[in-house]
Parts: C-alpha cells; sequence; structure tokens
C-alpha cells in the first residue's frame, strides 16, 4: 500500500497550484489526481478556484491525498499545502504565493533562479525550494508549462509512479490531439529530469510564523459599508498587467520603426506610448516612444502586425521590463 509523506490533522497530504489562467494548471490538477487514484489506490479530489475566466488571472488549484480508509468530507481550498506549484513566478508581486506553508513544505517555482535566490525573493526563512525553468522547456519542446510543472511535482511525490501519468496524458491526448502526445511526454520527463531542489533550515532561534488567513478579504457579507460602497475604486495607474505574462514579450527596436501604429490598433492594453513631434518637413506627427510595459500582457498581437520587425518576441528576463519601461504621459505628470 502506497504510503503519504506527511499527512495533516484531517489525514490529508494537500497541494496548491498557484497560477494565471492559460498556463494549464486546473488541467495539471485534475491529472495529478487522477495518477494519485487510479495509479496510487488512493483517495483524491481536484477542484479549482479562480476570478473572471480569462487568460492572466490569478488561479489556484487544490488537491487532497488520503488513504482509502480516509472519507473526503472537506471541499475546501488548501490553505496549509504540504507542497506548493508556482506556475508564474510573478505572482509573488500580488498574490501570497506561499501562504500557510509548513516549516517542512516544498515550494515548487516556475523559474531561471536558484532556490537560494528564490528564497529571498520569496521571504522563506526554511523549507525546501523546487526549481524548473518550466517556460523554457515549454518553448523548445513546443508544448505547454503545465506538463513540465507536472513532471517535477512527480520528482517531489514519490508516492506517485511517473509512467502512470504518462499513461494519463497519452489517454487525454492521442484521441483528439494525437499530435501532441510526444511532446507533451517529452516535456513532462524533462520537468522530472532537470528539476533542482534545495533545502533550507530555519535559522537558529526562530520559528515560521503563525498561519493566518492572509487571503480572507477584509470585508465580508459581515463587514461591508452599507450600500456597498467601493472605499478603494481601482484606476488605470494602480492597474498591474506584468503578472498576466506568461514567458514572453516585446522588445521594441525603435531605428526600425515607421511609426505606423499598427501595433497600437491591435493592442488590447494601450501599452504603446506616443509623443507629438515634428518630422522632416517640420510638420507635427505622432511617434512612437516605446512601451509600458506596466500594462503589457504579453500577448504578442503587436509581434505579428508590425510590418518592419520593429517588435519582437522575446524571452522575459528579469528586470528588463522595469529597465526598458516608457511611462505614459499621465503617469508622468503624477510623479
Amino acid at each position: 500500500m502506497v504510503q503519504l509523506p506527511k499527512l495533516n490533522e484531517l489525514g490529508f497530504f494537500e497541494i496548491r497550484l498557484e497560477s494565471i489562467g492559460g498556463l494549464g494548471a486546473n488541467l495539471a490538477g485534475k491529472m495529478l489526481a487522477e495518477a494519485g487514484v487510479e495509479g496510487a489506490g488512493l483517495n483524491g479530489v481536484s477542484f479549482s478556484s479562480y476570478g473572471s475566466e480569462k487568460k492572466g488571472s490569478p488561479v489556484k488549484a487544490h488537491i487532497r491525498f488520503c488513504d482509502l480508509k480516509t472519507p473526503i468530507r472537506d471541499t475546501s481550498p488548501v490553505e496549509r499545502p504540504h507542497i506548493v506549484g508556482i506556475f508564474q513566478e510573478a505572482l509573488a508581486k500580488t498574490v501570497n504565493v506561499i501562504s500557510g506553508i509548513y516549516e517542512d513544505s516544498t515550494v515548487l517555482v516556475n523559474s531561471r533562479k536558484t532556490p537560494a535566490e528564490l528564497k529571498e525573493q520569496l521571504k522563506l526563512l526554511g523549507g525546501t525550494i523546487a526549481v524548473i525553468d518550466a517556460t523554457g522547456i515549454a518553448l523548445e519542446e513546443k508544448n505547454r508549462v503545465n506538463m513540465a510543472m507536472l513532471g517535477a511535482m512527480f520528482r517531489l511525490c514519490p508516492f506517485l509512479d511517473p509512467q502512470i501519468m504518462k499513461d494519463v496524458i497519452r489517454k487525454s491526448l492521442e484521441k483528439k490531439y494525437p499530435q501532441s502526445v510526444a511532446p507533451a511526454l517529452a516535456t513532462f520527463e524533462r520537468g522530472y529530469q532537470e528539476v533542482t531542489i534545495e533545502s533550507f533550515s530555519l535559522p537558529a532561534g526562530m520559528s515560521m510564523p503563525a498561519f493566518t488567513r492572509a487571503d480572507t478579504p477584509v470585508l465580508g457579507y459581515e463587514t461591508q459599508p452599507i450600500g456597498g460602497i467601493v472605499t478603494n475604486p481601482g484606476n488605470s495607474i494602480l492597474k498591474d498587467l506584468s503578472i498576466s505574462r506568461s514567458g514572453m514579450m516585446p522588445h521594441f527596436n525603435i531605428d526600425t520603426c515607421i511609426h505606423c501604429a499598427q501595433c497600437d490598433n491591435v493592442c488590447p492594453d494601450n501599452c504603446f506610448v506616443w509623443k507629438e513631434l515634428p518630422d522632416k518637413k517640420g510638420r507635427l506627427q505622432m511617434f512612437l516612444q516605446g512601451i509600458d510595459y506596466q500594462y503589457c500582457k504579453g500577448c504578442l498581437k503587436c509581434i505579428h502586425a508590425c510590418p518592419t520587425d520593429a517588435l519582437s518576441g522575446e524571452r522575459e528576463e528579469d528586470g528588463y521590463a522595469e529597465a526598458n519601461r516608457v511611462p505614459h504621459l499621465f503617469d508622468l505628470a503624477l510623479q
């Protein structure tokens, strides 16, 4: 009989996947649960929670495993995970992706950074950090991020048989998408083999912070203002779509730009910044200055619209957006 490595007070081994819409975390959670139930003979359940159903919005997938003698009567979100899978590193800017972890929890991150760098970035006191460049693998294998993340997840769950997962992948894809089976299996295998794992001990005299439900809304049905007044309205200055990027972003080369505005016509978020300047004949024209990456979600529609290759789709590098952002004029006026 398969033995789960850790259990909480209810007898569950729990996994939470933190992602954005479009990276396949919901499907990954379902496939992970299926492999545990059919392959390992465990009781298991998987479900997801998300807001608006659109690409780039935050998504959480929740998975619970337990032995056959333990009934699963808890379908609430996983608040204290033994493993956290972070599909999008930038989520940590706005979401508490490591909320509720234990001292010995494992955090899996889709990143090209080292475990030590991520420990500092996520402000982890201790635990195990696993890193996999899922985006890079997916681009090279022409597949999806979730397959690489699943491969790494199976490396972290020794009670799950990776061969069972490969059978699940074949069963899920071979009828409708037979051409996708080989790339998906290759992506899964690379995720399993290429994950880097490092454990960190808690500093002497320190302990993990007490668990608090940090993601619980401050305002609820008992505490909301009378009339449902919005006390903190959103605005375009505070809006940040950078966490929606799934690994690729446009680069702008002003030397080959003809300022035709084709990119601006297809951009759904008005990311392109223009300025009125005199042309060679002294006539005032609009000239493209650059991209405000705060509002760019990496859809790359502009790349296909550009007639001169002034825009190119590149793998996102840490710090590039901040260094090359051209803020909109209304932002500059308020600074």
